[in-house]
């Protein structure tokens, strides 16, 4: 059985090719799109309860354990991109979110990407459990303890 997403579990945002996204060929370079990713990846969390107040609060990141990503179509400078984003997947601390950037103008797909996330307390890189009411939130209510670096 499927889970149901909560609507904050989704982010759509719009992007302009600028001249520093472009190569030398005119087209947006493929590291580019993990850039107009990121951002809308940075809104789906803050958008969740997991905003950069709450960062500093807890010290929990949401940190990238693996992308997966297929390049369809290109952008060229000066298109106006939609990148669309979504949970799709969850369980104990990773979590899985899919992104499409879509030009509107013509509705081509330029790019399908697939990232797993997992929580991570910094600075001493262990792994944190998903809250509870996740997907719903990426708040951590009370919780308040920021980690400390392990003495030598």
């Amino acid at each position: 059985m499927e889970q149901p997403i909560p609507d904050n579990c989704r982010i759509s945002t719009e992007v302009r090719v600028m001249y520093f996204d472009t190569d030398a060929g005119g087209v947006v370079h493929n590291i580019v799109y993990l850039r107009f990713i990121e951002t809308a990846r940075t809104l789906l969390a803050i958008q969740m309860g997991m905003d950069f107040a709450e960062i500093e609060r807890t010290g929990i990141h949401a940190v990238v354990s693996r992308t997966e990503i297929d390049y369809k179509r290109p952008a060229k400078l000066g298109d106006v991109l939609r990148v669309e984003g979504r949970v799709v997947e969850w369980s104990g601390v990773r979590f899985w979110v899919e992104f499409e950037v879509i030009r509107p103008s013509d509705s081509a797909l330029l790019v399908k990407c697939r990232q797993a996330l997992a929580l991570v307390q910094m600075p001493v890189g262990k792994p944190v459990r998903l809250p509870e009411g996740f997907p719903a939130t990426l708040a951590f209510g009370n919780l308040a303890l920021k980690a400390s670096p392990s003495a030598p």
